[in-house]
């Protein structure tokens, strides 16, 4: 019986070197280790044998089974590896072609705007509040010395929501509402960037449009550091080496007040069709804080003095990029806010 468990052994180790393939292997296996395989026929016949010759023949056929299994396992593995290669070979992926353009966003050019400005302010001492866009007429007009029926109104009159509540046209209200809330006891230096509406609509106005606001309340306050802020603030948002120009102007809120122009920074100065040929552009307003409003809000004009100042957001940013046309900037069109993608970059 051992020279047929040998014999039986020779041959299947022969077929499973043979098999090509995963079929042929598994007939293999079913054909010496299978239940009615040959190896299991030698175990069945095994009660022919004398007690002596059971466990030796027993021990036999259990080496050759394990021995037989092993070279199955290992030639399943040689099939898996050959597999595995094979996709890797036929389904390789080209990892150096270019890539995909995921489109994404970019910052609002006001955003930018904005957040500039708040940047330049921040870094000279100065602290960001904000406030209600539905405002009293207390606090948009009366505490800025514009009483009922004064006529600077006439300009801003605009979307009441009640005889006493209306969209604030200018964000000068949270100047006052700052000014009270110190109860007119320490210094502020405050900006004030916000949306305002007023019942505009062109080219160059909106009815909604951003607005920042400057104000500054202290002791011996005057014109000289209000120029000197506001060359700081022009300069660092349009150009280095622009010239400001200061022309009396009429503000019910300050006095004395002045409008504020710039060298213009396409032609610089020399006369071109963005300054209509003055060489100059106007960009905000300011004056020195009216005593009456002081007085109004809380603070002594005797003790204190301050400026302010006030420009369009929108106005800065179509000067900076050169937009052409105030509506581009609240109508959503991808094509205009795409090519302010590049700025991210």
């Amino acid at each position: 019986m051992k020279e047929e468990i040998e014999k039986i052994k020779k041959v299947a180790l022969e077929e499973i070197e043979k098999a090509t393939n995963a079929k042929e292997l598994e007939d293999a296996r079913v054909k010496y280790l299978g239940k009615k395989g040959e190896l299991t026929a030698v175990l069945r016949g095994m009660g022919a044998l004398s007690a002596e010759e059971r466990p030796i023949i027993g021990s036999l056929v259990n080496t050759v089974k394990t021995e037989l299994e092993q070279k199955i396992d290992q030639k399943e593995k040689e099939y898996e590896i050959a597999e595995l290669n094979r996709k890797l070979k036929e389904e390789t992926i080209d990892i150096t072609l270019p890539s995909t353009k995921i489109t994404r966003g970019s910052k609002h050019p006001l955003n930018r705007i904005i957040e500039e400005v708040e940047d330049l302010f921040v870094s000279m001492g100065y602290d960001v509040v904000s406030g209600p866009e539905l405002e009293t007429d207390e606090y948009c007009f009366e505490r800025l010395n514009l009483p009922k029926g004064h006529p600077a109104r006439d300009m801003q009159d605009s979307f009441y929501i009640t005889s006493e509540y209306l969209l604030r046209t200018q964000t000068s209200a949270v100047q006052a509402r700052t000014m009270m809330a110190n109860e007119g006891k320490t210094p502020i230096r405050v900006i004030c960037p916000g949306k305002t509406y007023r019942r505009d609509d062109d080219a160059t106005h909106s009815h909604q449009f951003s607005q920042v606001e400057g104000l500054v309340i202290d002791k011996n306050i005057s014109l000289a550091d209000l120029k000197g802020t506001l060359e700081v603030f022009v300069r660092k948002m349009l150009g280095e080496n622009l010239e400001l120009r200061f022309r009396p102007s009429y503000f019910p809120f300050t006095e004395p007040s002045y409008e504020v122009d710039v060298s213009c920074f396409k032609c610089g100065g020399k006369g071109c069709n963005l300054c209509k040929q003055t060489g100059w552009i106007e960009v905000l307003g300011s004056g020195i804080v009216h005593p009456n409003v002081l007085k109004m809000n809380g603070y002594d004009p005797e003790k204190y003095s301050g400026f302010a100042f006030g420009t369009g957001l929108d106005r800065l940013a179509m000067f900076k990029y050169g937009i052409t046309d105030i509506r581009l900037l609240y109508q959503n069109d991808v094509r205009f806010l795409n090519q302010f993608d590049r700025c991210d970059r």
